[in-house]
Order: C-alpha cells, then sequence, then structure tokens
C-alpha cells in the first residue's frame, strides 16, 4: 500500500484517477453515498487518528536538537504532508462537536414545544451539515494522490454513433459538442476547433477541439464515453406517431501535457492535402488547405481543416497525431496497473454506455454513480448544471479511491 516506508510517508495512488474503476457493490454504494458518509466509517476513523498522532509526533521530532540535516528535511517533508491532514481532521470534529450539540438542543426544544427557536437551531444544523460535507471533501482531496495529466490541457473528439432512426445521432453529436464549448467558457478555459466535419441535415458527424485552461482534463476526464440519447424527432413520421428513437454519440478525451515527448519519424507519416468541407469562411473548397496524416506503424490518422494556411493546419494535426500517440502509451501504462475491477470509469470504452439523455422525460442518467438530473436543457447549456454533475464524479472518485485505499491497508494489517 505504501502508507509507511522506514518511517516517511509515501503514498501511493490507490487507483490513477484518469482511469479508476468503480468497485462499489450497491451495499457500498448507498453507505458511501457522500463525503460525510465515508467519514463516519470506522476504517476513517482509525486511519485519520493515525495520520494526526503521527503529525503530533513528527512536529514534536523536529525540536530535537540531535538531528542531522538529512533526517530534519525529511521529518519536515513529512510535516508538510500532515499539517493540512491533520487540520482539516481537527476542523471537521469540531464541526461535527457543534452538530452533536445542536442535535442535543433540538431534542430539548422539541420537548418543550419552542417552535420558533426550534426552527432557528434546524437551520443552524442545515448550515453545518453542509460546511461537514464541504469539509469531508476537502479532507478526502488531500488524502487522495493527484493524477499526474489533471492539470493539462486536452483534445476533445466526438463522433455520431449510427442509428436506423436518421440524423438523430448527427443532432445529439453537435448539441453535444456545443455543450462542452460552452462549459470551456463556463470555466473560462480555451477553446480551439481543429477539426468539424458536418452532417448533411444540420447535425454533426465528428468534431475535435483542443482545450487548455485550469485543470481541463481533471473536470473532462470522465466525459469520456459512450452518451445515449432518447427522444422523438422533430420531422417525420416518427414524431407524428410520437415514436422514441434512441441514439448514442461517443466522446474520447486525450490528456495532451504540455511537452508530449513522443518521436515521430517522417518517414512513417503519409500527409495528404483536399479542400476543406463545411463551415470555415470563403476559403472553403477552393484551396487544399485541409491536412490528413497517416501514421503508417499505428494506422492513426488526423485531420485539421480549420484554418487558410495548410501549413498551421498541418502543425495542429501533427499535435494532435502526438497526443494520440502519447496516449497510447498512458493506455498501456494504466493497463499494467489497473486492478482486475469490472465497472470501469473515465476509460473511453465504446462499448459501455456512461450516460443517457431521455428527451421524452427530460432526465440525463449517468450510469456509473446511479445520478439524475432533470432538466436536459440545462446540462446540455454547458453552465452550472453540467459542473455539478462533473464535480458529483469527481467527489465519487474521491470516495472510491479513499475506500480503495483504506481496503488495502485493512488486508495488509490482517496479513492478507
Amino acid at each position: 500500500v505504501g502508507l509507511h516506508n522506514h518511517g516517511f510517508w509515501r503514498p501511493k495512488p490507490v487507483l490513477d484517477t484518469a482511469r479508476f474503476t468503480l468497485s462499489f457493490n450497491s451495499r457500498h454504494r448507498k453507505k458511501h453515498q457522500d463525503s460525510q458518509a465515508l467519514w463516519k466509517h470506522e476504517a476513517v476513523q482509525k486511519y485519520l487518528e493515525t495520520l494526526s498522532k503521527e503529525y503530533q509526533q513528527v512536529s514534536h521530532q523536529l525540536s530535537a536538537d540531535s538531528l542531522n540535516d538529512f533526517e530534519q528535511r525529511a521529518l519536515r517533508r513529512r510535516c508538510a504532508d500532515l499539517s493540512p491532514i491533520a487540520a482539516a481532521f481537527q476542523e471537521i470534529k469540531e464541526a461535527e462537536r457543534e452538530v452533536q450539540e445542536l442535535e442535543v438542543m433540538c431534542t430539548e426544544l422539541d420537548s418543550r414545544d419552542e417552535k420558533q427557536l426550534l426552527e432557528l437551531a434546524l437551520e443552524e444544523k442545515k448550515g453545518l451539515d453542509k460546511k461537514m460535507n464541504t469539509l469531508c471533501r476537502k479532507l478526502f482531496q488531500l488524502l487522495v494522490p493527484k493524477e499526474k495529466y489533471d492539470r493539462s490541457p486536452v483534445i476533445l473528439e466526438v463522433t455520431a454513433g449510427r442509428t436506423t432512426g436518421g440524423d438523430i445521432c448527427q443532432q445529439f453529436t453537435k448539441e453535444m459538442f456545443e455543450m462542452y464549448q460552452n462549459y470551456a467558457d463556463y470555466k473560462r478555459w480555451t477553446f480551439d476547433i481543429v477539426n468539424y466535419t458536418p452532417a448533411e441535415i444540420g447535425g454533426l458527424h465528428h468534431a475535435a477541439a483542443h482545450i487548455s485552461g485550469e485543470n481541463v482534463y481533471r473536470h473532462l476526464k470522465y466525459e469520456g464515453g459512450t452518451h445515449r440519447v432518447q427522444r422523438i424527432p422533430e420531422t417525420g413520421m416518427s414524431a407524428r406517431m410520437q415514436r422514441i428513437h434512441t441514439g448514442t454519440m461517443s466522446v474520447i478525451v486525450l490528456p495532451q501535457p504540455e511537452e508530449v515527448d513522443v518521436k515521430v519519424d517522417p518517414k512513417d507519416l503519409r500527409i495528404d492535402t483536399f479542400r476543406a468541407k463545411g463551415a470555415g469562411g470563403q476559403h472553403v473548397n477552393k484551396t487544399d488547405s485541409a491536412v490528413r496524416i497517416v501514421h503508417l506503424p499505428t494506422g492513426l490518422a488526423v485531420e485539421c481543416q480549420q484554418e487558410r494556411s495548410q501549413l498551421v493546419n498541418k502543425e495542429t494535426a501533427l499535435r494532435t497525431l502526438r497526443a494520440k500517440l502519447y496516449q497510447q502509451v498512458i493506455e498501456k501504462q494504466l493497463s499494467q496497473e489497473q486492478s482486475a475491477r469490472k465497472l470501469q470509469l473515465g476509460t473511453r470504452a465504446q462499448s459501455e454506455r456512461i450516460r443517457t439523455y431521455n428527451f421524452t422525460q427530460d432526465r440525463v442518467t449517468d450510469h456509473r454513480i446511479s445520478y439524475d438530473a432533470r432538466n436536459i436543457k440545462e446540462i446540455l447549456s454547458g453552465k452550472e448544471a453540467l459542473d455539478k454533475l462533473i464535480n458529483r464524479l469527481l467527489e465519487f472518485a474521491e470516495i472510491e479511491a479513499v475506500t480503495q485505499y483504506l481496503e488495502n491497508l485493512q488486508a495488509l494489517e490482517g496479513g492478507g
């Protein structure tokens, strides 16, 4: 598990948050459905008590005169690691005591039938409960190792699926791409379109964008996968008969570190130029500015047609190709490290749908965390409602990481 090594704390990631797996059975899901519920778990309390005591011991050892420079540096690093965890732990304990005192007060007020005071006390308790959950979330974020690609920009790709329902997939793909574009604007990120292939009837076949800003991959890494739509088409026989059609589209999210260390031999590339299609200004279909690059050893192909300059499109396509090749390296590392868990979150597995957008019931369901959100239009607007859903996924990932970490710790202590 890597908790202690020669007296010093070297936490290993319990699971890589780029590709963490859902291990909860239904019992665990109910028990650990939020940060505050996990906080109350006996193993969590025991673990945090151990860290808190260790922080006190390390702080005390730092005052000793007999330490050499190496020991001083090691203890200072350890103290810096433990200090925010110990502080958050004590802050939660204090808030918990306040909640308990309020609960006793509410019981007494209820027995005396002092309704006005009881309402005030209950309102204060509600605020404290919210504070507790925020503090617990903060604590678990400190405990979970940061994923090394979290701060990276990304290449986000959307592709329409196939359906017997006509253009439902293409229309949904366009809505999804616009949702992520709006979300980038909401988060104050930069959204640069590198490829855009529209469908004939107002939809979208495929598009890709380079998104940069603060913690982009952290927020988008669980968007990868198959998204399903259920709706009644606006035109045609199905619309008149109120028949619901089902379609899909896929999202791929590739982290793109600023320095992608992937060497590409020019002899391994086939570079084609062609005339751009669709939206793009007056130069469309007049010059061969669009570029397609095929990496012959792997068969990977990328296109860029957004700029007037063939050279700029070629540079963008090469950058995207390097990101895809780098992603293959990442995937290989992750597959070697991954545990034998079955349900995966964030792997972009095309065979597993991750989310359903049911327009007839005005409901969005994320199947990985059994989360339902109403008002599809708010989700597709790419603002607060989508941000809330994404943050729920991140919280669930943190809860899963801490839970698995403690399971491993308990197995280690039990000799398993």
